[in-house]
């Protein structure tokens, strides 16, 4: 989905009943120039901000995997509890920010090629995503 796209025919499209919550999501996600990255948490405050309305969390998180689902959004598990979700759901690398919790873009120049050795037998590769975290290197602060 891209800006100024009418989300009610999209989501009908593919499935999806546009309910208002839905179109409403939409417009947060989708209505903008650039890469959105975002947890559940993130995307429920942007909308209370945003719209000046209030979903509830189960409405924004069922959505979010519905979008997932249709491949709308991408996620990008960080550990075992905690998930962002993606607009771009290219395949391309990101950095984590450990102390601002950010989830970045990596530019293709940013990485040289990766180069797999051995897969496993019986399947083939899709895609290769890698998750680069950083942190304050506080060793160089005096």
């Amino acid at each position: 989905m891209t800006k100024n796209f009418n989300f009610t025919e999209k989501l009908r499209e593919t499935g999806l009943r546009p309910t208002k919550q839905r179109v409403k999501i939409c417009e947060v996600l989708f209505n903008r120039e650039k890469t959105f990255h975002f947890t559940i948490n993130d995307l429920a405050k942007k909308i209370s901000e945003d719209l000046n309305e209030k979903f509830s969390l189960a409405t924004v998180y069922n959505t979010v995997h519905a979008f997932k689902d249709k491949g709308y959004l991408k996620e990008i598990a960080i550990n075992s509890d905690k998930s962002y979700f993606d607009t771009n759901t290219s395949s391309h690398h990101h950095f984590y920010d450990e102390d601002t919790h950010e989830l970045i873009d990596c530019n293709k120049d940013d990485l040289d090629t990766i180069n797999i050795k051995k897969n496993i037998t019986g399947k083939k590769i899709n895609s290769v995503e890698v998750l680069i975290r950083v942190a304050s290197d506080n060793q160089n602060q005096n």
